[in-house]
C-alpha cells in the first residue's frame, strides 16, 4: 500500500535521511518512534507529500508521488491522506461539522453527500451532539477527535498522525488510542503514527524504530506476530546453542 524506496533527505550540510526503505500494508496500525532528531516527523513530511526527498521514491497505492506535479500532488493528497497533529489545527469559526466537511468540499463531494459523511463520522466518534458547537466549547480528547474526523472525511487511504495524543491527558489518551483501532477495524483504515509515548508504540501493530536517520535493524523484519528480526536471530541462536550441546553429549555418549 506504501512503499517507500531509498530515501534521502538533506536540509543544507545536515543529512537527515540517510537511505530509507520500508513497506507498510493497508489496514496496519504502525508507529515510528526514536529520539529527537532522528527523522521521523521528517519521514512523516515526505510519506504525505508535504515535502520531497532528495533521492528515492514513495508510492502510495502504487503511484509515485514524487513525479506527481505540484497540482496532480495538491489534488492526490486531498483525497489521498489525511493528517492528524498533535493540536487539533480546527478552524476556530466553524463549527465541528463545518471543520470536518471542508475537506471534503475541496475534493469536490457534494454537499449532500459531505455532509452525511460528517455526520456520519461524528455518531461514530461520539460526538453527534456536538456537532454545531465551534471548537472553543470542545473539550481536548473532543477536539481531537473532530480532527480525527476530517482526516477521514474523503475516505483517505491512509492516516499520518504526528504525535497525536501528546497533548491529552491519559483518559483521552487512551480513548484516542482505541479510536485508531475501531476505526482499523470498522473502515480498514491505515494508520502511520510517529509517537514518543511508549503505551501506543507497544499497542500497534508494528514498530518502526528510528535512530541518526536509519531504520534500526530490529525495524527490518517482522514475523507478524510483534516480534522482531532480534528476537528471531536470537531464538535461532538458542536452538543451534542446544543443537551443539545434544551433539556434544551425543559423542561424549
Amino acid at each position: 500500500m506504501i512503499e517507500i524506496k531509498g530515501i534521502r533527505k538533506s536540509f543544507g550540510s545536515l543529512e537527515v535521511l540517510k537511505g530509507i526503505d520500508l513497506t507498510i500494508s493497508k489496514g496496519e496500525v504502525v508507529s515510528i518512534v526514536g529520539p529527537s532528531g532522528a527523522g521521523k516527523t521528517t519521514l512523516l513530511q515526505i510519506i504525505g507529500t508535504l515535502d520531497k526527498p532528495d533521492t528515492g521514491s514513495v508510492y502510495i497505492d502504487g503511484i509515485d508521488v514524487t513525479r506527481l506535479s505540484q497540482r496532480k500532488l495538491s489534488d492526490f493528497r486531498n483525497r489521498n491522506i489525511g493528517f492528524v497533529f498533535q493540536f487539533h489545527q480546527l478552524l476556530p469559526e466553524f463549527t465541528a461539522l463545518e471543520n470536518i466537511i471542508i475537506p471534503a468540499y475541496i475534493a469536490g463531494t457534494p454537499k449532500k453527500a459531505a455532509r452525511q459523511r460528517a455526520e456520519e463520522l461524528l455518531q461514530f466518534m461520539g460526538l453527534s451532539d456536538r456537532a454545531h458547537h465551534k471548537p472553543a466549547e470542545l473539550s481536548g480528547g473532543e477536539k481531537q477527535r473532530v480532527a480525527v474526523a476530517r482526516a477521514l472525511v474523503n475516505s483517505p487511504a491512509v492516516i499520518l498522525a504526528d504525535e497525536p495524543s501528546g497533548s491529552l491527558d491519559s483518559k483521552n489518551k487512551a480513548e484516542l488510542h482505541q479510536l485508531f483501532f475501531d476505526l482499523r477495524a470498522q473502515y480498514g483504515q491505515t494508520f502511520v503514527i510517529v509517537t514518543h509515548d511508549e503505551g501506543l508504540a507497544n499497542i500497534t501493530d508494528r514498530t518502526i524504530h528510528m535512530r541518526d536517520g536509519l531504520l534500526e535493524l530490529s525495524t527490518l523484519g517482522s514475523t507478524g506476530e510483534g516480534d522482531d528480526i532480534t528476537d528471531v536471530l536470537h531464538t535461532g541462536d538458542e536452538q543451534d546453542e542446544s543443537l551443539e550441546s545434544q551433539s556434544e553429549a551425543g559423542v561424549r555418549a
